[in-house]
């Protein structure tokens, strides 16, 4: 928002332009040269930007988004950053193309019966019980009365035998 026509009310209402530069803290330059028409440097390369941009979204079918525009106009010399680009595009109303939605190829039957589940629905002897906590689970491991199958104890450890056979005495 410019304060300049804040300071041009309180010119024409007598006051000191310099105490309402001082106040609202705009410098008495700019004010000045606002007021002569001076024209604002960025203004002026924005409106240029903008006319590239637009040039090069037409040579692009106006697929090109902000994104793929800076790149091209990096390439081409231009030295800006691809938000300004952003904004440039959203104030001169320019949208790149996005990607269709994607085809939905399957489409369910809303008046269809769902089959019924019949893992959940077992009842009786042949109902699977739920595993208790650490127990093995494993099909080729038979929990053993020690409810345990591993480390196996039928065997020694491998430092045992490793070496040959035990020496007898």
């Amino acid at each position: 928002m410019s304060v300049h026509p804040f300071i041009e009310a309180e010119k024409q209402a007598g006051h000191s332009v310099k105490r309402a530069c001082e106040l609202l803290k705009v410098s008495r330059a700019a004010f000045c040269a606002r007021r002569a028409g001076a024209v604002d440097p960025r203004a002026v390369q924005d409106e240029e930007l903008t006319e590239q941009i637009t040039a090069v979204r037409a040579r692009s079918r106006g697929t090109y988004g902000a994104p793929r525009i800076h790149a091209v106009l990096q390439h081409e010399g231009a030295v800006c950053g691809r938000r300004r680009i952003a904004r440039l595009m959203r104030a001169a109303g320019l949208v790149g193309r996005h990607r269709r939605r994607r085809h939905r190829t399957t489409v369910p039957d809303p008046h269809a019966v769902t089959r019924p589940t019949w893992f959940c629905a077992a009842s009786g002897p042949t109902r699977r019980r739920p595993t208790p906590a650490g127990a093995v689970t494993s099909p080729i491991s038979r929990p053993t009365r020690a409810g345990s199958t591993w480390p196996p104890s039928s065997t020694s450890p491998p430092g045992e035998w490793s070496a040959g056979p035990p020496p007898t005495i």
